[in-house]
């Protein structure tokens, strides 16, 4: 049994044996095989192919006449390909240079388009846009000789020559201590009108009268700013002025405050409101603003009282104030003078303000905490109405009215109306009363502090993109064309920096510029289809949060971009977040308009579909050559 049971494992073995052998076998023929044709290739390549292809193209060519063989090109292309994407991003929009005659243009305040509209109330100087078929379609370029303007603070004193080339103030101002021009550069000694001893010791005087320091005065308005000197100085005290003037005979007065690094805007009162929400200010100035308070049934205090907040003030230093010493410099009569000072306190008796204080050159009233005494005296002052109708926040284009706009409502007549403002900085972060109270539908306290935190994250994020952002000092003038809380400027709270804070007038459901400025901060209304009331050049920095997908459809984004670059420095930068495909679409056109970009990654990573643009605006200028003709 035992030897029939080797006999199967014999057999396996001797079957496994022939396998191999016969593989082995096979193997070895094949490489045999391969070896001998591959031999003989290489013999008839080298020998008789070689041989007898030229002879068969020799008796080729010497049989056909040259005329008979046809020359066809041989196409190379693919023919499967996908249907080609549309032309504007498939190539770089290109967008020429404008003449050097434009390096100042300012679209909306234009000064040929202005006489073409009514001198009265100073109509022609509001904002009057081109029409679409009048926009255009090139780079607004910087003046021959532009340099990155001076840091701040150094700033606030000078500006360079070049940038500004107006010497026009230096000489119509020159006793009043505006402007100077040294060497190439004009220095600023911080003189007005009204303050010849500097703007430092003016404030001073003020706040001898209310105090400036304690917090409780953050946000100002200068009406009729000049070079915004008075602005320039408050920040030192910790105060944000928004300082505004018209583009009139005073030439460059609101691009020299830019150029200093001082909040300022283009802007007049005239018809319409001035843009930006009731309640904003704290405090307002008028410095020999030569604006007419005591006309139109008081319509320009009316204003005012509009942006007010409950509680603030109103600073008045220049004509009618202390007439009786000033009266023969003024070129004005006793008579006339004192006319308007009476009409003045009749218009703010009307309001209901109270005057707190006439001292030498300077007059303060404060505007009541509520209406409810105010309500009551409508008996007796009854012009101008409360206002019950209109939103007290709309302020695009909106026609001034001669009613006034009433505070909201109180349990108390020691309360104050729409809730006490916590002091700066706290204020910053404190829930804005806008917000607490429920007025804005979806934003509650903790979207708000939501809100605030991620700014913080992005921020941070940003400077690691772009490092002229976090270069303490490089920066000055700042804009955020959609700024929703106000988060991106919170964030950058202790930099040496100012926020412009745009809040579109497209947002309109969720009117949000009246939470910026309980915050502390300073901002505006913006419709991005048209021009910004600023000057070529105004901006270190400009910031946008989905601002082409909330513009799409409604105009063209080249316009847009092309306002971008009006309003940029030379050698400064955006950053744009939106989704990737809006983003690719910009980038193009960018590309054409001398600025290198590049897209990155959202801060949580590379699978969220919004991405962020960051593009920085090359150095270009005028030539010498066209700057002089």
């Amino acid at each position: 049994m035992a030897a029939m049971a080797c006999i199967p494992r014999r057999l396996s073995q001797i079957t496994l044996f022939n396998t191999k052998n016969l593989t082995l076998y096979h193997i070895t023929l094949v490489v045999i095989l391969c070896t001998t044709f591959y031999l003989i290739g290489i013999w008839q390549h080298s020998v008789g192919t070689t041989f007898s292809s030229s002879s068969a193209a020799a008796a080729f060519l010497s049989s056909v006449p040259c005329s008979s063989l046809k020359t066809t090109q041989l196409d190379f292309l693919p023919h499967h390909l996908p249907p080609d994407p549309p032309s504007e991003t498939t190539r770089a929009a290109q967008f020429p240079p404008c003449d050097p005659s434009f390096s100042e243009y300012t679209p909306c305040e234009d000064v040929q388009r202005s006489l073409k509209f009514d001198r009265d109330m100073l109509i022609y100087r509001e904002r009057h846009c081109p029409e679409k078929d009048e926009l255009l379609k090139c780079r607004i370029p910087a003046p021959y000789g532009y340099k990155v303007p001076f840091r701040w603070p150094q700033g606030r004193e000078f500006a360079w020559f070049a940038n500004v080339p107006h010497k026009e103030l230096t000489v119509e101002k020159k006793n009043q201590n505006w402007i100077k021009v040294e060497g190439d550069r004009f220095r600023f000694p911080g003189g007005g009108t009204m303050f010849p001893h500097g703007a430092d010791a003016y404030i001073d005087d003020i706040d001898k009268l209310i105090s400036l320091r304690d917090g409780s005065i953050r946000t100002a308005i200068d009406t009729g700013c000049g070079v915004a000197s008075w602005g320039a100085y408050l920040l030192s005290r910790n105060i944000l002025a928004m300082s505004f003037a018209p583009r009139d005979t005073h030439e460059a007065q609101v691009q020299f405050a830019l150029e200093r690094g001082v909040p300022a805007m283009i802007g007049v009162m005239a018809s319409i409101r001035l843009p930006y929400p009731s309640r904003a200010f704290d405090m307002a100035h008028c410095s020999r603003c030569l604006i007419p308070w005591g006309q139109y049934d008081g319509l320009y205090l009316i204003e005012v009282d509009r942006v007010l907040r409950p509680g603030s003030y109103w600073i008045l230093s220049g004509p009618p104030i202390n007439w009786q010493k000033h009266w023969k410099g003024w070129n004005r009569t006793t008579d006339d003078l004192k006319s308007e000072q009476s009409r003045i306190e009749t218009v703010a008796k009307s309001l209901c303000w109270k005057k707190l204080v006439q001292k030498d050159d300077l007059a303060i009233w404060q505007k009541p905490t509520n209406h409810v005494h105010c309500k009551a005296n409508r008996k007796v002052f009854k012009r101008p109405p409360i206002c019950y109708t209109q939103n007290p926040d709309m302020a695009w284009y909106t026609k001034l009215e001669t009613c006034l706009t009433p505070l909201p409502r109180v349990s108390n007549i020691k309360e104050t109306a729409g809730e006490q403002l916590a002091k700066w900085p706290e204020r910053l972060n404190a829930i804005p009363p806008r917000i607490s109270s429920g007025s804005l539908p979806g934003i509650t306290e903790t979207v708000f502090v939501e809100n605030s935190e991620l700014w913080k994250k992005r921020v941070e994020y940003y400077k690691t993109i772009d490092h002229q952002l976090a270069e303490t000092g490089r920066y000055r003038n700042l804009l955020d064309m959609n700024a929703y809380l106000g988060g991106f400027a919170a964030a950058l709270v202790d930099d040496p920096v100012w926020v412009m804070n745009i809040v579109p007038v497209e947002a309109d459901q969720i009117n949000t510029l009246g939470v910026v400025y309980e915050r502390g901060l300073i901002g505006a209304y913006q419709n991005w289809c048209e021009a910004m009331s600023t000057y070529p050049r105004t901006y270190d920095f400009i910031h946008g949060d989905a601002i082409f997908s909330l513009y799409k459809d409604r105009c063209e984004m080249e316009d847009i971009v092309l306002e971008m670059d009006r309003i940029l420095r030379p050698e400064s930068s955006v950053i744009i977040r939106d989704d990737v495909d809006v983003l690719m679409k910009l980038k193009n056109m960018m590309d054409g308009m001398q600025w290198d970009g590049r897209i990155v990654d959202h801060e949580d990573g590379p699978h969220e579909r919004t991405k962020i643009l960051f593009a920085v605006k090359q150095y270009w200028v005028a030539s010498p050559l066209s700057q002089n003709q």
